[in-house]
């Protein structure tokens, strides 16, 4: 039996001292008009308190406009992702800490006490206690209108659902009947299960809480078909789009219609620096919504001031022409934690039998990956700064393999043809293009999401290599939401993405992602619904390695010697490496991040990882700061 394990701990744990905050000026007015109570009132009893002289930084100035843009309506969800307000959260070095929580304790991985900061409140002034914690429990996940799904899969393990008590309003904890590992790195996470709802906002659309007639007058003002619907439209945490929504993010969003939106500073965030300012230092994000070419533009033109997403590696050359022609501006290059920078996933669950056939026989995806000419895409795309190679662990992981990495993944055209032949397609179109079993030519449609400039030249290069095989290579581009949409409905032959979101995994890393969990990874997408919905949708896996994958999953989490979930990890790259289920092209091209040249605290080298670290989380946006934010402002 393990021992209890007690992490009582904040982030850098110095005292503090309640005589000592200062006051923001950004909420003056309001807390002079009585409209507002003073800083010391706003603040949990025990705050986290951030040394930032102790992280090697400079303590901030509050103020400021931080600038960035968009591409789509819903990407106001990057605020949850970059703001990275959780209950544990990782640091800079992936270790876990308690962010919104107090302290946790864990047993034996199964029992896991949270303990909540007492005096914490929500964005409205509202206290956050356990009771939103069972609210969330008790009547969104436990009502069958709002979640008629049932509990998420997370719940469970082994099939046991997990159980949630409610001890004291600053305490609650999380039980299961054996070991859930992966339940503090879920909580982590860029898109997070959030445990915890602002019950006394929601409570007025759930017909157990709600008047009747306010209910039914709420539901024909929404224009929705039950208070369920009109609850579940309110209810978005991640989404962000709620701005009646009280939440604990460091910024509120208070945007109406329109390209432009705007959050401004969260008056009860409890984060402090050690002199007693609350955080965030910058009073207000400006988001703008324009078109996704415009947003490398618009960054050499100096309108961003702190801008990585939707840029890319073609676009470095540009934005340091610019920072050289005097912006007002720097270009920091990052490393890409995704495991690879561009990846082609055949989809196993295609409805097309024929096709289906073809591409689970590993010969077939071998035969593609041996086809890809990774070396002059390097070099005609990224300067030969990428890693060539498959998908697998990258190489600042303790788990990376070279051999992973080199497995089918170099130009071998003879080789490949040599396989293709030997599953029997051998007929060929007058044009050269090899046929399928019932005549149709081999033409191979990759469904893109049309966002990247480079895949589409990547794929251009590929379409040369892979007619020397036989295969007519068609780029189809999409939106990006339809093109999952036909993937998950396998009505997709074949999608372009980028390979795992977590590309740094360590063995204490959960290897799910790697198993047939999630109909995000785009090579199996009903098999991964089967495992989301407990085999109400979807289709059961039906390939041995897939299955192997399920069992090798499941297998981690139920050891805890370090040794044996190594070994782990190994079985299951190495499976996909052999096996190729997503064809991995290039990983770790350098990732360009334009940052204000009065912007600081803005770490110099990072990772631009979704997971683990949530892009800009990990390293404390809120704790960014302009050098001068009166000036910054006139801009």
């Amino acid at each position: 039996m393990r021992k209890l394990l007690c992490l009582l701990i904040c982030l850098a744990g110095p005292v503090w001292a309640q005589d000592n905050t200062q006051e923001t000026s950004f909420w003056a007015m309001e807390v002079q008009n009585g409209d507002l109570p003073p800083i010391a009132d706003r603040l949990p009893d025990v705050p986290l308190v951030v040394d930032l002289e102790a992280k090697g930084r400079t303590y901030g100035t509050q103020g400021g406009t931080l600038r960035t843009l968009v591409s789509r309506t819903k990407d106001v969800r990057q605020m949850v992702v970059y703001g990275y307000a959780r209950l544990v959260g990782y640091a800079p070095d992936y270790s876990l800490y308690p962010d919104i929580l107090r302290d946790f304790e864990v047993f034996e991985d199964r029992r896991y006490t949270l303990h909540l900061r007492p005096g914490h409140k929500w964005s409205d002034g509202a206290p956050f206690t356990s009771d939103d914690f069972r609210y969330w429990w008790e009547n969104v996940i436990n009502n069958d209108e709002i979640t008629p799904t049932g509990p998420p899969d997370f719940m469970f393990v082994d099939g046991n659902l997990g159980s949630v008590t409610f001890p004291d309003p600053h305490t609650v904890v999380f039980e299961w009947p054996t070991p859930n590992s992966n339940f503090l790195p879920l909580l982590a996470q860029a898109s997070p299960p959030f445990l915890y709802r602002p019950a006394h906002y929601l409570r007025q659309f759930h017909v157990d809480f709600a008047e009747t007639e306010n209910l039914a007058e709420e539901v024909r003002r929404a224009r929705v078909k039950s208070w369920a619907a009109l609850h579940n439209k309110r209810d978005n945490m991640y989404k962000f789009d709620n701005p009646a929504l009280p939440t604990l993010q460091p910024w509120i969003n208070a945007s109406g219609r329109g390209s432009r939106k705007l959050f401004v500073r969260n008056p009860y965030y409890h984060r402090i620096d050690k002199r007693g300012v609350q955080l965030p230092y910058i009073d207000v994000v400006e988001m703008t919504i324009v078109s996704a070419g415009l947003i490398a533009a618009k960054a050499n033109a100096s309108e961003v001031d702190l801008q990585a997403r939707g840029l890319d590696f073609p676009d470095i050359s540009i934005l340091k022409k610019g920072e050289s022609d005097g912006g007002d501006y720097r270009t920091l290059l990052w490393a890409n934690g995704a495991a690879s920078q561009i990846a082609i996933y055949p989809n196993l669950n295609f409805r097309d039998p024929v096709w289906r056939e073809v591409m689970r026989d590993v010969r077939f995806r071998r035969a593609l990956s041996m086809g890809i000419d990774r070396r002059m895409i390097n070099r005609a795309l990224y300067f030969g700064l990428a890693h060539e190679g498959g998908m697998t662990a990258l190489s600042s992981s303790p788990l990376h393999d070279p051999d992973d990495l080199t497995s089918w993944a170099t130009l071998d055209v003879a080789r490949a043809n040599a396989l293709l032949d030997e599953m029997g397609l051998t007929d060929r179109t007058p044009a050269g293009i090899r046929k399928l079993t019932d005549g149709r030519p081999m033409e191979f449609v990759i469904e893109t999401a049309g966002e990247r400039q480079e895949v589409e030249n990547a794929l251009a290069i590929v379409t040369d290599t892979w007619r020397e095989l036989g295969i007519k290579l068609i780029m189809r581009p999409l939106d990006r939401d339809i093109l999952r949409n036909r993937v998950y409905a396998g009505v997709s032959m074949a999608a372009i993405w980028f390979g795992w979101d977590n590309g740094l995994p360590t063995p204490a890393t959960s290897p799910k992602y790697l198993a047939p969990t999630n109909q995000e990874f785009f090579s199996w997408p009903k098999w991964g619904q089967f495992y989301q919905t407990s085999g109400s949708a979807g289709e059961a896996p039906d390939m041995k390695d897939p299955q192997r994958l399920m069992q090798l999953a499941d297998d981690w989490s139920h050891t805890f010697d370090p040794s044996q979930r190594r070994a782990i990890w190994r079985e299951m790259l190495d499976i996909h490496a052999d096996q190729q289920y997503a064809i991995g092209i290039l990983s770790e091209a350098p990732q360009p991040v334009v940052v204000s040249k009065q912007m600081r605290n803005v770490p110099e080298t990072g990772i631009w990882a979704f997971e683990p670290g949530a892009h800009f989380g990990i390293h404390r946006i809120d704790e960014f700061y302009y050098e001068n934010p009166l000036q910054q402002v006139t801009q």
